[in-house]
């Protein structure tokens, strides 16, 4: 392994409460970017120098090797950041599946979302952008919150938020933007009721999270009178149903070409040598929420 990124779901999996439950004793880590250094079968696909990320869910990234089969793993391009490689697949891949798979997005249309400065968040503004879909994003108000929203209106967002201001915002009343047709909800409970009030009629809601612990409540004049709907989504599930039908590759490779062309950038990141795992773990559960910035495990000397 070269790197791994810390995500939710491994903090997840390790406090037991993730859909997936390993049996324990288990190494962590969904994702993260590797290079073959050998391969048992002369005639594998897969040969020594070559870079890959895992296939197989919870395959345990966060250690110096793995010895697993060929097929539990995807070959991807050598001339990309392996940093970038190490973080394409889950919070990227999240967000294209969601942007692509629910809503029949076309220029001018309007996302909104909570968790805007989250990595799915930012792989959202960005692939909007590149398509020239309008994004409202929302954010938790925050020490540095002028800054924050500058850094999300520098990569692309249209409009950023704090959660107050969503109950304020006069955007949609004024006809400055039309009402969203998709929003993207990670937190939940009164934050979501709030991006409900402002999706148009016929529009869907897909939940992919739950920050605020907080079940999701919806206005019964929202299902009768917009007849929204809602719906869930989880990578892990997504990419059990399309290992054998080659879309998984196809979004390896759209995701591979999307980062060749600078639409899909790195998120801020601290890279911690696994050795400091420590320090990396306690950075990435700050009981501050999110800290702006993705640590990941560095395997190299």
């Amino acid at each position: 392994m070269l790197y791994s990124p810390i995500n939710p779901a491994d903090i997840n999996t390790i406090q037991g409460v993730y859909a997936v439950k390993p049996q324990i004793p288990f190494v962590c880590g969904n994702e993260g970017i590797g290079r073959v250094v050998e391969s048992c079968k002369s005639d594998s696909k897969l040969k020594k120098g070559d870079l890959v990320v895992p296939r197989k869910n919870a395959l345990g990234t966060w250690r110096d090797y793995v010895v697993a089969s060929e097929d539990d793993w995807l070959k991807v391009p050598s001339d990309l950041s392996p940093v970038t490689l190490a973080t394409l697949m889950v919070n990227p891949g999240t967000a294209y599946r969601m942007l692509t798979d629910f809503v029949d997005l076309k220029p001018g249309s309007v996302v909104i979302q909570n968790g805007g400065n989250s990595a799915v968040g930012q792989s959202v503004i960005q692939l909007c952008k590149h398509w020239g879909v309008k994004t409202v994003s929302i954010v938790r108000n925050r020490e540095g919150i002028k800054e924050l929203k500058k850094i999300l209106q520098e990569m692309g967002a249209d409009h950023v938020l704090t959660d107050e201001e969503l109950k304020s915002t006069e955007v949609f009343k004024s006809k400055e933007i039309p009402a969203p047709s998709l929003a993207l909800n990670c937190v939940g409970g009164r934050n979501a009721l709030e991006l409900i009030k402002t999706m148009g009629e016929n529009s869907t809601m897909v939940t992919y999270g739950g920050m605020s612990k907080q079940p999701l409540t919806v206005p019964t004049a929202a299902l009768i009178f917009k007849d929204i709907t809602l719906k869930g989504f989880w990578m892990t599930r997504w990419n059990w149903l399309h290992d054998k039908d080659g879309q998984r590759e196809h979004l390896v490779n759209e995701l591979c070409s999307l980062a060749k062309q600078g639409v899909l950038q790195s998120p801020p990141h601290t890279l911690v040598h696994i050795d400091s795992w420590i320090t990396a773990i306690e950075g990435a559960t700050d009981s501050r929420g999110l800290v702006g910035t993705k640590y990941i495990l560095s395997f190299e000397a």
